[in-house]
């Protein structure tokens, strides 16, 4: 399994994560309808809002997982913070970043993986929308397109929800 590196400016991104202060925190209908469509729309039995931490990926809001939560070195979306494009693995098993990691070769079975970073306003990728399949499989373009003006409306919610916050 690949280590996650540690991104260069990782303080400024972890606090623009904890800026919107909504880590370890409960379900909201704005989020869970959006892993919802990405679930409808890509025929993906595994999607989540996944937000990178120090040593873990926590979850606001996921489908098809029993899980909260996982550690950051076993994390896809760990990689995919680390560039500003969207990561694609079309078969995990064959991929040497995850061929051996226990979300492939356990439960919950990783196949594919489809994720795109959640860019910040201040620029930081602070975690991941992603679809998940437990087999192989390609994403095309429109997927990855959808994912990603999906990815905006999360940040966009995220703000908005940061400033209601910021109101009461």
């Amino acid at each position: 399994m690949s280590l996650v590196t540690i991104l260069d400016d990782e303080v400024g991104r972890i606090a623009a994560l904890n800026r919107y202060n909504i880590l370890d925190t409960g379900h909201e209908e704005r989020f869970d309808r959006i892993t919802k469509v990405v679930e409808m729309a890509l025929n993906c039995p595994i999607t989540a809002i996944s937000l990178v931490d120090v040593e873990r990926q926590w979850f606001k809001s996921q489908r098809g997982l029993d899980v909260n939560e996982t550690p950051r070195d076993m994390a896809f979306c760990a990689h995919t913070i680390q560039d500003s494009k969207p990561m694609i693995v079309e078969d995990a098993r064959q991929d040497p970043r995850f061929s051996d990691n226990p979300l492939v070769l356990g439960d919950p079975n990783i196949g594919s993986y489809l994720g795109v970073p959640l860019l910040s306003p201040e620029g930081y990728n602070i975690g991941t929308l992603c679809a998940i399949d437990t087999a192989p499989r390609k994403f095309d373009d429109k997927a990855v397109e959808l994912l990603s003006q999906l990815a905006q409306l999360v940040i966009h919610e995220l703000e908005l929800r940061q400033r209601s916050d910021k109101d009461e």
